[in-house]
């Protein structure tokens, strides 16, 4: 399996393959057909709080994985992860997209070595 993560604003290319959008909230300014996105799985994104207390601080980026990660084993972020796994199995190549400036530091880099491991 071909895994991979892009910025959603980026131009779509052949080999992104299958396309997920992996946030809770639409991207801000970017037309839905502009997007290519074959699928958008908001639970599998952070929930509000955390992504707020988050903010995309690099200090604390080691507390969002946890925290991530705890969040991604219930409700309906475990059935999101689970469909997750599936699209990346039945895929050849999979993207992950995500709309945040830090290409670092962001839930795609997590769900991306989830996905991985």
């Amino acid at each position: 399996m071909g895994l991979k993560i892009k910025r959603v604003y980026e131009t779509p290319a052949e080999d992104d393959g299958f396309r997920v959008l992996v946030d809770r909230l639409w991207p801000r300014g970017l037309a839905k057909d502009k997007a290519a996105v074959d699928l958008w799985l908001r639970d599998v994104a952070p929930s509000n709080e955390l992504r707020k207390w988050f903010g995309h601080d690099p200090a604390r980026w080691d507390a969002f994985r946890t925290r991530y990660a705890a969040e991604l084993r219930l409700g309906d972020a475990a059935v999101a992860l689970q469909a997750l796994r599936e699209a990346a199995a039945a895929h050849p190549v999979l993207t992950l997209l995500y709309a945040a400036h830090d290409e670092v530091h962001n839930n795609a880099v997590v769900l991306r070595d989830l996905l991985r491991s």
